[in-house]
């Protein structure tokens, strides 16, 4: 349904504020975190969290989430993969920070995986590829996002926010001029860096998950969908070249 990630937008430290908004990477930010589809537009968006926050943490408490759980956000009914038979439910991709859930997978830990587990995060790895890509247009786009916003929390909230409704309505104006600054794929399926890379770059939330432990109909998805990934109908003929 779409992939789940967190930058932070850096902020000059408001009055009186003290730590508040003080990162881990040593400055002040607040948190701008996305769900962004298959085209490099933004779903849903989150932005105004202090900058302390990890990714896990902001998601943990954000409304997406509840929704979700509540069954309030209209997901499509389950439905089985190309070429199976197999009833397999919709579900968002996240990275380490989040927990496993039937409607959200993640990468399998990187110690001492199999090779069919490292095809399995390479294959989530390339639908994830989709925030960077939008975050590196968004930023590329409206460059006053990679300096330090000196309004109040407020005021910066709102230009992220406008930011983020003019970079969809660009996506779908002006769609092929935007391309050529996304990640693409050479004949041999090796990542071609977009022309966005060549810029500053919005930093990442810390990636913590305390407590963030998967239900066993996860554990169950994420195998099930480990197999269905290194079967014959699942698989794509360069992915054993790529771990």
């Amino acid at each position: 349904m779409g992939a789940l990630d967190g930058k932070h937008i850096r902020i000059r430290c408001p009055s009186n504020a003290g730590s508040l908004y003080y990162n881990y990477k040593g400055y002040h930010s607040i948190v701008l975190m996305a769900l962004v589809d298959a085209d490099y537009k933004f779903l849903w968006v989150s932005c105004g969290a202090n900058g302390f926050v990890s990714d896990a943490q902001l998601w943990n408490q954000c409304e997406l989430k509840k929704a979700i759980e509540d069954k309030q956000i209209g997901f499509p009914d389950a439905e089985p993969l190309p070429g199976d038979d197999q009833d397999t439910p919709y579900f968002l991709v996240g990275d380490d920070a989040f927990a496993p859930k039937t409607w959200m997978m993640k990468p399998f830990l990187r110690r001492n995986m199999a090779n069919d587990e490292r095809i399995f995060n390479y294959r989530l790895s390339r639908a994830r590829r989709v925030t960077e890509n939008a975050f590196g247009i968004l930023a590329n786009r409206f460059m006053c996002l990679l300096t330090t916003l000196r309004q109040k929390p407020d005021t910066v909230v709102a230009m992220v926010m406008a930011c983020c409704s003019l970079h969809n309505i660009m996506r779908l104006r002006y769609k092929m001029f935007q391309n050529v600054m996304v990640d693409q794929e050479n004949e041999d399926h090796q990542v071609v860096p977009g022309a966005w890379r060549d810029d500053v770059q919005l930093d990442d939330l810390e990636a913590l998950g305390p407590g963030n432990l998967a239900t066993n109909e996860a554990k169950k998805q994420r195998l099930y969908l480990k197999q269905y990934y290194n079967s014959p109908v699942g698989a794509v003929p360069w992915q054993k070249y790529m771990i």
